[in-house]
């Protein structure tokens, strides 16, 4: 078949040379037409652009990206993102599907900030993500600095302010009141034990103090009212160091 750009090589190498000319003109001219057919074609077949990061991808690469932050990936990550696929209860093509995914968040290549900002005005898809990116940030044991901003970043293109993505760490402490640890230091002060006490010996300083200053006891010794009356409130005091100890410390 002879292509436009054949017939007018043809036509060219006539006019300059004759027949050979003309047969010259011919194969340049279906050369050219094959590569401008081939490219017409590749750019009829080629994608408009990378499809948009969605549902568990989105998630996987999250996680992917996350667990790269603090420098290598250890296989505390990996049981944390095994318990993710666990969780939603994903069949073995969908937690395939979630492998590469978190591959390829290790690699950092995508615009996840467009991502993210596509799920303004979703709350609750950006609640699972922010929460599930707090439990993988934690599964080595301790939140780093770096996992720690960078979630926040995340958050904020989701459009949370940092209180409420913070809010989502189920392994943050409890912000404690002001003053709370000047008591809790006048409280070991008082039962005479360090913060790095054992339980068993924090109780037996306890019941030490409680019977030295019992009022029963000073009152079976003949102690005046008034010695009675500071007693009384020194037991008081002492018991409630106790519960507050044993409440930080975490034992009964």
């Amino acid at each position: 078949m002879i292509w436009p750009f054949s017939l007018l090589g043809a036509l060219l190498g006539a006019w300059l040379a004759g027949a050979g000319g003309a047969l010259l003109g011919v194969l340049l001219g279906q050369v050219v037409d094959r590569r401008l057919r081939q490219g017409w074609q590749a750019r009829r077949t080629r994608p408009a652009g990378p499809l948009p990061l969605r549902g568990d991808e989105l998630l996987f690469v999250l996680l992917g990206r996350l667990a790269k932050q603090g420098g290598r990936v250890d296989e505390s990550h990996i049981r944390a993102a095994r318990a993710e696929m666990q969780q939603r209860q994903m069949d073995r093509a969908q937690q395939l599907a979630a492998i590469r995914a978190f591959g390829r968040g290790k690699s950092g290549q995508d615009n996840l900030r467009m991502a993210l900002e596509r799920l303004q005005g979703q709350p609750e898809e950006g609640r699972l993500l922010l929460a599930a990116c707090w439990r993988l940030a934690r599964a080595p044991g301790r939140l780093g600095h770096p996992e720690r901003e960078l979630i926040l970043q995340w958050g904020q293109w989701l459009g949370w302010s940092a209180g409420a993505a913070e809010a989502l760490d189920a392994g943050r402490e409890p912000k404690r009141p002001v003053g709370s640890e000047r008591r809790y230091q006048e409280a070991l002060q008082l039962l005479g034990v360090q913060a790095d006490t054992e339980p068993a010996a924090i109780r037996l300083a306890y019941r030490r103090q409680l019977s030295r200053h019992h009022p029963d006891k000073l009152a079976g010794l003949g102690a005046s009212p008034a010695d009675i009356q500071r007693a009384t409130e020194l037991t008081r005091a002492l018991h409630e160091a106790y519960l507050l100890v044993r409440e930080r410390h975490g034992f009964q």
